[in-house]
């Protein structure tokens, strides 16, 4: 295995063995070195490929010098990120009794991984919003906060938010894009989110900012309960399940008023592949990456009428970059909040979480991309919707100046 990653890359690496032998694919300095620490390490590689060099690194039992993106890109360009046969039984096993079927098993999904404290991710993600998806890296942008900034503005400006419109907001996370709809658009949102640690942060940001008559908070997608103008979905689609899409995405339908528009901003995949095992396993269990397919099929079930796709792959590499270069550099503050929590194991685990991930939205033979699907209830009419994208990237675009002018009228 090691010997065929070695003759398909060109980026010189270095194994140890645990007799005390070493394979180096090519000459010059190593850009990292796998050290296997005992035989268990080396079986685990053999029967369970990637997942188990993972399993191996997070035990101890081997360890990553050098450049650990590196090494993860090199394993993507070998190949060893496929599946063995054991690892698919593993991840069928996993959707048994892991699957998102009912509110419980859903929640208690979610709390695995999102109920880690605030302040976690206060030291990584962007500072105020802290948005746990894709940023849009526009020409010039200097940081993580302006990349988020600007992933917000795009979302109101494809879903040409109004002031008073009521919008729901489809997995709010922290609250970040409900409080900039809020505060630049002048709309009123209501969000949902099953996790209670975000979902207290957010009402707390509520409180503080005393925007309690503007903004409301529901526990679950299905309780929304009535109409709302526009739609907003940014990062829970991946979430909901394999066999739960369907509901998913009709949920979304639900929440729109006839002609209403909306927007779902999720991972997914290029044709019908199984989610990572590691990701489910470690990371996000009950988690479902649904090929775009399959999404737009739902969708045409559901009533709606697709308007726009755009694909932004690249951009999730440029943000997890970012975390993890944040990850990195306050861990000792991270590891500072609660030691027993985290250890080197869970170091271990979303090192290989951020950084895998970033090269897999970089990789040129990737399947995993970002998207954003724009969509309204039933078909739109010539008045209702820009015939072109131009508006997207105009100053102020053509529907504001409207408004302005209605408003100076």
């Amino acid at each position: 295995m090691i010997e065929g990653v070695g003759a398909r890359t060109a980026t010189p690496f270095r194994v140890r063995f645990p007799d005390g032998a070493e394979y180096r694919n090519a000459d010059g300095p190593p850009a990292f070195t796998l050290s296997f620490g005992n035989e268990r390490a080396l079986r685990r590689a053999a029967l369970y490929g990637h997942v188990g060099v993972f399993e191996a690194y997070f035990d101890g039992e081997l360890d990553i010098e050098g450049s650990l993106p590196k090494a993860l890109a090199v394993g993507m360009e070998g190949g060893v990120d496929r599946p063995t046969w054991l690892v698919r039984l593993r991840n069928r096993w996993h959707e048994l009794f892991h699957a998102n079927a009912s509110r419980g098993r859903a929640n208690q999904n979610a709390e695995f991984h999102y109920a880690l404290p605030p302040e976690f991710y206060k030291l990584w993600l962007d500072d105020p919003l802290m948005l746990y998806t894709c940023a849009y890296w526009t020409e010039g942008t200097r940081s993580l906060e302006e990349a988020q900034r600007n992933k917000c503005d795009h979302v109101a400006r494809k879903l040409m938010l109004e002031p008073g419109e009521e919008v729901v907001d489809v997995g709010s996370g922290f609250g970040g894009f409900m409080l900039h709809a809020n505060e630049r658009y002048g709309v009123k949102v209501t969000a949902i989110n099953t996790t209670g640690s975000q979902a207290d942060h957010a009402r707390k940001e509520i409180e503080r900012r005393r925007l309690g008559a503007s903004l409301q908070m529901h526990g679950d997608f299905r309780d929304a309960g009535r109409e709302f103008d526009k739609v907003a979905s940014i990062g829970c689609l991946e979430h909901a399940g394999r066999d739960q899409l369907g509901e998913l995405i009709r949920a979304h339908a639900s929440y729109l008023k006839k002609g209403g528009l909306g927007l779902i901003h999720f991972i997914g995949h290029v044709g019908r592949f199984d989610t990572d095992f590691f990701i489910r396993r470690y990371v996000f269990p009950g988690g479902w990456i649904p090929s775009l397919a399959d999404v737009i099929v739902e969708m045409e079930k559901a009533g709606l009428e697709v308007l726009d796709i755009e694909n932004l792959r690249r951009h999730y590499a440029l943000t997890l970059d970012v975390w993890a270069e944040r990850f990195d550099r306050n861990w000792e503050r991270i590891r500072a909040l609660d030691p027993k929590r985290f250890d080197e194991r869970f170091r271990r685990i979303w090192r290989v979480y951020l950084y895998g991930c970033a090269e897999m939205f970089r990789s040129p033979r990737g399947r995993t991309h970002l998207f954003q699907i724009v969509f309204a209830k039933g078909n739109v009419s010539f008045a209702s919707y820009p015939m072109t994208r131009d508006f997207l990237y105009e100053r102020q675009p053509a529907y504001q100046e409207k408004r302005s002018a209605d408003r100076a009228a």
